[in-house]
């Protein structure tokens, strides 16, 4: 890709997006920095863009006449394609690409790149520590919380890029080309953003699109979306499967996970042998194994490094006990197919605290899955009044209303008793309350631990 000359437009100023910014500024490109936010400080993104930045910056409404003179506009993540502005630019001409594209073009070495709805963060956490131990020259960036656009400069022909790719980053591609992708699951998330699930799907898919019979594809089986995408890809693939034994692929079998690809048959280890709960995390784990091992990381670096890894924060993941009750902080359970999975890795009566943003999601489902183990839902944000009509729906009752987050943990905290668990797994986004799921993790954590 040339952008030299070119004047190129950055629309939307996070982390990311200051990430682009830099990229072109040093292929030549005359960068104009836009974010609609007006409570943006242009002094903190001046600072943030480097002492020989000679970006253009721009906050709050955009000035429509700039498009005459643009080349090219480059989205961060958090930007809608289908915002009216953005359809006029792809009417003039003007190139629209996302950031993930942009850093694509300008990076080097080869991409490993995984998508899904759920298990995403896990199986590219896990990913990259076996590929680290694999070389060292590794950089896990993307939907993760490293933006792809700051580790291009430090890449070389050697580099290996695990990727964690969302719906939103993966709907601007267009060449990006991983050596392996995976598709973990589809399940409903983000429709307030794409509207359809078809749209959410098919952005998803987007992920192997340029992938060639030189690469390789990576697929649940037991999701049938997923299973049936592999007839579509022209990359060679590869399934896991938690629930059957494969003819070809990676499986459990006796609990233990079985890598069986082109006359290879391995062991990788037991499910006992896992610091991860969950028949989700055998299946992260299993797509992780199956990357690494296609890619001709050797079954042995694969087998030390799974078994090492400790899981991710906010993921299920134990904060403490107090007075017989135990606190899990699943914070990234951000719709409600992943808090199902936080549910089932109770094995005590749990009192759950869930709401938050409203992504478009229905939540009977996940009320469903309390399966007699939830003692007491604790509702607040956005959503409480629709988790309740939905509880309502499936018969449960054992719900109450909170105002604010603090309340929620410390009620939780009164109403279990020893023996009992207390799981925050919100089965929505932390946006009404909190900037982010991690942030909301952390305050439950420290509310929990000075209980």
């Amino acid at each position: 890709m040339e952008v030299k000359g070119k004047k190129v437009l950055v629309f939307g100023l996070g982390i990311s997006g200051i990430g682009a910014g830099k990229i072109l500024e040093r292929q030549g490109a005359e960068v104009v920095l836009y974010d609609g936010n007006k409570q943006l400080m242009e002094e903190k993104v001046r600072q943030q863009s480097g002492a020989d930045s000679n970006a253009k910056i721009i906050i709050g409404e955009f000035p429509e006449e700039i498009l005459a003179e643009l080349d090219m506009t480059v989205l961060s993540p958090g930007v809608p394609t289908d915002l009216p502005v953005i359809e006029k630019m792809r009417k003039q001409g003007i190139t629209v690409i996302g950031e993930v594209e942009l850093a694509y073009q300008f990076g080097k070495g080869d991409v490993l790149a995984i998508t899904g709805t759920n298990g995403k963060t896990t199986t590219t956490t896990l990913l990259g520590e076996i590929m680290k131990n694999y070389q060292d020259d590794v950089f896990v960036v993307g939907n993760i919380g490293t933006p792809y656009t700051t580790a291009v400069e430090d890449m070389t022909e050697n580099s290996i890029t695990v990727a964690e790719m969302s719906s939103f980053q993966l709907e601007s591609i267009v060449e990006f080309r991983p050596r392996v992708s995976a598709i973990l699951n589809f399940t409903p998330d983000h429709l307030n953003r794409h509207h359809t699930m078809e749209a959410y799907v098919n952005a998803k898919k987007n992920i192997a699109k340029n992938q060639t019979e030189e690469d390789y594809c990576i697929l649940n089986y037991e999701d049938k979306l997923t299973r049936e995408f592999g007839n579509e890809v022209k990359a060679r693939v590869l399934y896991f499967s938690s629930q059957r034994k494969l003819e070809e692929g990676i499986y459990l079998e006796e609990g233990n996970i079985i890598y069986n690809y082109e006359g290879v048959k391995e062991t990788i280890c037991h499910v006992d042998e896992l610091q991860i709960l969950g028949t989700h995390n055998h299946e992260n784990v299993m797509a992780a194994c199956a990357m690494a091992a296609v890619y001709g990381v050797p079954v042995g670096v694969i087998r030390e490094s799974v078994k090492a890894f400790g899981g991710v924060e906010h993921r299920i993941e134990y904060v403490t006990e107090k007075n017989g009750v135990t606190y899990y902080n699943d914070s990234k359970g951000t719709n409600p197919d992943a808090a199902i999975k936080g549910i089932q890795a109770m094995k005590r009566p749990t009192v759950l605290i869930g709401g938050g943003y409203d992504k478009g999601s229905e939540y009977t489902e996940w009320i469903e899955s309390f399966d007699g183990k939830v003692k007491k839902l604790i509702l607040l944000g956005d959503t409480r009044e629709k988790i309740a009509a939905d509880a309502e729906k499936c018969g449960f009752t054992d719900y109450m209303f909170v105002d604010s987050f603090e309340e929620a943990v410390l009620t939780a905290a009164k109403i279990a008793k020893e023996g009992e668990a207390v799981l925050l797994s919100p089965a929505c986004a932390s946006w009404d309350m909190f900037p982010s799921y991690e942030v909301r993790g952390e305050k439950f954590k420290e509310i929990v631990n000075s209980l």
